[in-house]
């Protein structure tokens, strides 16, 4: 009997992917667990396994088209019965629609054509296509303000669904018109405009179209990556949403880049490179249980701040295919043996775009070290729902005030910039956080004294 493989869940908030590799053919037989197909989410490159066992009598997707979660991947017939005969019994058994909430309706199948491609351009993880409408709740029937796709969270949509709310009749409130469950909360209760986001920023305004660039000479368009879809839309979000200030502080790294030197041997004994980046992550994990705010983010919707009680340290890393950012869990348990060790790990796989959903969720704080490439300054952005990152230039040489030696002498000194969200940081508490990293940099028994 023809069974479907339908693409499963691949991380948390994932609602689609570009296929990047079909790695099975019609009349293939394939086992439990075997790797189908390779999907680009905004996170990372996955292998996805099959949960179905049997011989291949259609693929239902190609590379570099975009599959959504859900949607029907391969039929397979579990008996192994003859290709031409499963592929026409697969065909008359044509997957149900699905409603804009992602639930399948109970009405009877309509005589369509399949669903097309969704475009090219539409941020993965963002929205679902628009399926057969379905009537909205009395005294709510309006405009279809989503023509195409409907930007809104799983979560979202399912609130959709108990308050019995047409998702296609609701005007989002967040970037590109993303809809909150504010949003949905607010039109079944009567309400058909939201004039701020749930972070109480503006609703973004429309992107301007642009002009033909053809008129002035040749011009070449190139598709995004997930990841490159994924930046677009996080840090378009961070920039409307978070009312950013950045601090700035130098440390004096001369005495930190000693001990770099004098242990590094015995790191790379274990495996690894005893890196700067490594060394500051153990900082910040300990400035981390030192300042709480720094390790909290902001519910604005319950009007609470949820401070963490375990210490999960971001590291921006820098691929060819985008910036990622792989997370080290309990940082603050780890010794810089161990840091430098698991750092070297996840940037490996970011770079051969192995990280897998887990490896870049539930961080707290973000280092962003452009040491390695230059540059005396810059201001990191902060990714919601943390509240801080800390970036990190290059260390150069300049000369100091020794106020002892009454002369000034030769010193390595390191660039910080600590980027916050002023709607829980204070400067005051910016300033004191920076300046007791600047001080751990400093003196390196600091950690050791003071924890």
């Amino acid at each position: 009997m023809p069974k479907e493989f339908k693409l499963p869940e691949v991380g948390e908030g994932i609602e689609s992917g570009t296929v990047v590799a079909v790695l099975v053919s019609e009349g293939d037989r394939i086992e439990v667990d075997q790797p189908v197909l390779e999907l680009e989410t905004d996170k990372a490159v996955v292998e996805v396994p099959s949960n179905v066992a049997g011989v291949i009598t259609k693929v239902h997707v190609k590379a570099n088209a975009e599959a959504k979660i859900g949607q029907v991947v391969l039929t397979v017939d579990e008996a192994g019965a003859a290709e031409g005969s499963a592929a026409e019994a697969s065909e008359s058994e044509a997957p149900a629609a699905k409603d804009d909430s992602g639930s399948e309706p109970d009405a009877e199948p309509k005589a369509t054509a399949e669903p097309k491609a969704e475009p090219e351009a539409e941020t993965e993880g963002e929205a679902e296509p628009k399926a057969a409408p379905s009537a909205p709740p009395p005294g709510q029937a309006g405009a279809d303000v989503h023509p195409g796709l409907i930007p809104a969270a799983p979560s979202v949509r399912r609130l959709a669904r108990e308050r019995g709310v047409d998702l296609r009749a609701v005007s989002g409130s967040g970037i590109v018109g993303r809809i909150s469950a504010d949003d949905v909360v607010r039109f079944a209760e009567g309400g058909s405009e939201a004039p701020r986001a749930a972070s109480g920023a503006p609703a973004a305004p429309a992107t301007a179209p642009l002009p033909d660039f053809g008129k002035w000479g040749e011009t070449e368009r190139t598709a995004m990556s997930g990841i490159r879809k994924a930046t677009v839309r996080s840090m378009a979000q961070a920039w409307s949403s978070v009312p950013m200030v950045t601090h700035f502080d130098e440390a004096d790294a001369t005495d930190f880049e000693a001990l770099r030197q004098r242990y590094k041997d015995v790191v790379q004994k274990a495996g690894a490179k005893l890196t700067p980046t490594a060394m500051l992550v153990k900082v910040i994990a300990s400035a981390l249980r030192r300042f709480p705010d720094f390790n909290a983010s902001i519910d604005v919707q319950n009007q609470e701040i949820v401070h963490k009680h375990y210490v999960n340290v971001g590291v921006a890393v820098d691929t060819d295919h985008g910036l990622l950012v792989p997370v080290i869990k309990h940082a603050d348990r780890k010794s810089i043996v161990e840091l430098a060790v698991e750092l070297e790990e996840l940037a490996a796989k970011a770079r051969d775009r192995k990280l897998a959903p887990d490896d870049m969720s539930g961080g707290n704080f973000s280092v962003s070290n452009l040491g390695g490439i230059g540059g005396t300054g810059f201001t990191p952005i902060v990714a919601p729902p943390d509240v801080a990152i800390l970036g990190v230039s290059r260390s150069a040489m300049k000369p100091v005030w020794n106020a002892e030696a009454d002369a000034f002498e030769p010193r390595l000194v390191m660039p910080l910039a600590l980027t916050y969200d002023h709607r829980l940081i204070d400067g005051a508490s910016a300033a004191r956080f920076l300046r007791w990293v600047c001080r751990a940099v400093e003196e390196p028994f600091l950690l050791a004294l003071e924890g």
